[in-house]
């Protein structure tokens, strides 16, 4: 898999469309989680096309909401993102927004992890240390089951994405966890400098 694209320019891209810290902190988190799956799963030659698709996959959600993927074709092919990119990042608003269908491993672990990232999130900005570092399952898990929690971070999305993986939920969770404590320095690093 070919990127086609730096990660500078990638970067660009995304902060000419978004520029609430918010959402530039979920891309960098989403970038940092898809990185980490890559390697874990086998696909160290693929890292930087995973963290890119992770990084890009919500170009679109600031400036169009309501065209969420449907207006990213467009914005990735004027930044110079190939088609095989393009595709990955689009099939994460499958059955949303659009009908471009998670196939490849990465797509089913972007549509996974995605929502659930935003739940992780939020679940440790409650805690003491506002971090992911000290968080167990048993803690996420009781977060993940409190319905009015993070209501926004949809939990049919994150069952789906784990029918699709194939995985139990508790090993998307505990994954996804590892993930993002794996990432959380070098995320906090580069949002100081934005």
């Amino acid at each position: 898999m070919e990127s086609q694209i730096t990660r500078e320019a990638a970067w660009e891209l995304l902060r000419e469309y978004n520029k609430d810290s918010f959402h530039l902190q979920h891309a960098l988190t989403v970038e940092g989680v898809m990185r980490w799956y890559a390697m874990k799963l086998g696909f160290a030659n693929e890292v930087d096309f995973w963290g890119m698709v992770g990084l890009l996959h919500d170009i679109d959600f600031e400036m169009f909401p309501e065209e969420h993927c449907i207006k990213a074709p467009e914005l990735l092919r004027d930044g110079g993102v190939g088609e095989e990119m393009i595709h990955a990042i689009c099939s994460h608003a499958y059955g949303l927004h659009v009908d471009v269908k998670p196939e490849h491993l990465m797509e089913k672990v972007l549509y996974a992890t995605d929502e659930l990232t935003g739940l992780i999130w939020a679940a440790a900005l409650m805690r003491p240390s506002k971090s992911v570092q000290d968080m167990e399952l048993k803690s996420l898990k009781k977060k993940y089951k409190s319905k009015g929690f993070a209501a926004g971070c949809s939990r049919e999305v994150i069952e789906r994405g784990a029918e699709m993986l194939g995985w139990p939920l508790d090993e998307v969770l505990q994954k996804t966890l590892d993930a993002m404590r794996a990432c959380e320095t070098q995320v906090s690093r580069e949002m100081e400098v934005i």
